[in-house]
């Protein structure tokens, strides 16, 4: 604890000596995590549309407009508790605190404000299931994640992915209001999706973690450990993503797609684990499967929502 409280001090200070210019509306959006925040609310759509029952169009974009606005308080609350940590690494130094667009009180009471609006909102109008599983969502990402794991543990990662993992689950249950096997699926493939995909571009990142002092898993295991792990994960995410079609959640087309996506998947998992991190040819293999998974997350949860559209139509 008296760690975190020095960190916090460290990064209080370094925003109190910061002129801070007045942010206009672009630096608040900013602070959402626009990209991230895009991801959290496809994959939440096809909870929505995959789950059985009815929800009307109006309601339904609420559920929407409250996950992605409280997915963007969750983005906004990291970058004000990790401000010190984005000054130091080039990936984020030009983020609104430490680019000093945005003060850390602005935005923590920005965000803050979000977070509640979006909770309450989604208790009031969709439903109490959905809203506490969007608190949940929040709160671990903030909590479990921000402040306790991604200073102390190279597993930071892992366990703080569940929150990433938890969208298709919320829209879920925003339509029926509880949840079963099928949203757990989602969530579970996202999850185990979420360590190759940060660790390939950890690799690539390495040098910037190590002197941010954030412990991820190449800092403090090293790059062969890293490029095992990958491995790994996307030894147990492949199959795993080929069953929703075994279970009859997704038609023939996923069935078939899945297994091809996977297949290339695991081809580049199994290049960067052979490869040399500190050769240019290392690096490429890392940022072509940090690229490609992006491509494979989005088509297949693509593939169930059309798969479910058309039986809707």
């Amino acid at each position: 604890m008296s760690e975190t409280l020095t960190a916090k001090g460290e990064a209080f200070s370094m925003a109190a000596m910061a002129e801070y210019r007045q942010g206009g509306v672009g630096d608040y959006f900013a602070l959402l995590k626009p990209r991230v925040m895009s991801l959290v609310v496809f994959t939440s759509i096809v909870g929505m549309v995959a789950a059985p029952g009815d929800i009307h169009w109006f309601l339904g974009f609420i559920a929407i407009l409250c996950i992605a606005v409280g997915a963007g308080a969750s983005g906004a609350l990291n970058m004000w508790y990790e401000a010190d940590l984005d000054a130091k690494m080039e990936r984020t130094k030009e983020r609104p605190i430490p680019a000093g667009a945005v003060s850390p009180g602005d935005a923590l009471g920005f965000a803050s404000a979000l977070a509640i609006a979006s909770v309450v909102t989604m208790g009031l109008l969709i439903n109490i299931a959905s809203a506490l599983w969007l608190a949940g969502t929040i709160g671990f990402y903030v909590v479990i994640y921000t402040m306790w794991l991604k200073r102390r543990t190279p597993q930071n990662i892992v366990i703080g992915g569940a929150s990433g993992a938890l969208p298709p689950v919320i829209g879920w249950a925003a339509v029926t209001g509880s949840v079963s096997i099928e949203p757990i699926l989602l969530f579970a493939i996202i999850f185990l999706w979420t360590p190759p995909h940060f660790w390939a571009l950890a690799l690539v990142r390495n040098d910037d973690y190590e002197n941010a002092g954030v412990p991820m898993l190449p800092v403090v295991a090293g790059v062969k450990n890293t490029q095992w792990q990958i491995l790994l994960y996307s030894l147990l995410l492949v199959p795993l993503a080929v069953t929703p079609w075994l279970i009859g959640m997704a038609g023939i087309a996923y069935g078939i797609s899945s297994i091809v996506l996977g297949a290339a998947f695991l081809a580049l998992a199994v290049r960067v684990y052979r490869g040399d991190i500190e050769t240019e040819k290392g690096q490429k293999a890392a940022k072509q499967l940090f690229g490609y998974s992006i491509l494979y997350l989005f088509l297949l949860f693509a593939i169930i929502l059309v798969e479910d559209l058309v039986v809707m139509i």
